[in-house]
């Protein structure tokens, strides 16, 4: 019995192989002739035929899909996860071309890009912003770069860029403070000031205060504390305000240590139970 081992490149059998593969035998694997593999395609239903020809055609194609994915290496993203992402869009192309309405490569470009586009849109902001402030930055940043394209040109001011842009002032300056959301900086990172002998981003950050957490306990217990009986009311204020012992406390009211200790333990148990919402 002949070995079912794949050497190379596999080759499946069939009708959808046939039509696939003659994208093999173009010049230009970049663009393999594949129209009448995908004339094919079109009049498949749903099935194993459909699905092999799918991948068939993926295969042919996959060069020019990471061709694509080449041009947009330089924007920090690893350049196998920007193929993965061309990927995508070419499957999502095979699934979607219409052979009548024009060129696959006319149709699968515009698709892909779109996809690794849209990748960067969603996924490559450190901080995330509006699809719309990130439109004002893309405008902003390429209306810089042209007016900026002369060896020491000064710095658009933000009415040179509304003016090349066409942008309302105010969209410039949304369009500027994206750029600084793309990427953030490490709170490691240096910071310098003239006169100053620098210093990291993490000095400039300030630490928890309790005293937040305090205001939020005293306002979670007022009403408890309202709801109180009067006498009790008395027993906290001056256990917890005029911070008197529970023997100062039984002298001052004429009751026994033992009753106060129990009525400070009672009326706090209502006060958190009420402050929390469930019952006491």
């Amino acid at each position: 019995m002949p070995s079912t081992k794949p050497t190379g490149t596999a080759r499946p059998t069939g009708t959808a192989t046939r039509h696939a593969y003659e994208g093999r035998r173009h010049a230009h694997d970049d663009r393999p002739e594949t129209e009448k593999a995908f004339e094919h395609l079109a009049g498949l239903p749903e099935g194993r035929e459909r699905a092999l020809l799918c991948e068939e055609l993926v295969a042919a194609w996959l060069p020019m899909a990471h061709r694509i994915a080449h041009k947009f290496r330089n924007r920090g993203e690893n350049l196998d996860d920007l193929r993965q992402v061309a990927a995508m869009g070419l499957v999502k192309a095979v699934n979607r071309y219409e052979p009548g309405r024009g060129a696959f490569e006319s149709y699968a470009v515009p698709t892909i890009t779109g996809e690794l586009r849209r990748h960067f849109r969603d996924h490559t902001w450190d901080v995330r912003v509006p699809r719309r402030v990130q439109d004002l930055r893309n405008r902003v940043r390429y209306a810089r770069r042209e007016l900026t394209q002369t060896p020491g040109s000064p710095e658009p001011t933000v009415a040179q860029l509304a003016e090349h842009t066409e942008l309302a002032p105010q969209e410039v300056r949304d369009g500027l403070e994206a750029l600084d959301a793309y990427r953030s900086l490490s709170l490691d990172a240096e910071m310098t000031v003239a006169g100053d002998d620098g210093y990291q981003l993490a000095d400039t950050l300030g630490e928890a205060d309790p005293g937040y957490d305090l205001v939020v306990d005293r306002q979670g217990a007022k009403d408890g504390l309202r709801r109180l009986p009067e006498r009790e009311q008395t027993i906290l204020y001056l256990r917890f305000f005029r911070d008197m012992t529970q023997s100062s406390i039984a002298e001052e009211l004429g009751l026994s240590q033992m009753h106060v200790s129990r009525l400070i333990t009672k009326s706090c148990r209502q006060v958190r139970a009420e402050a929390l919402g469930v019952a006491s």
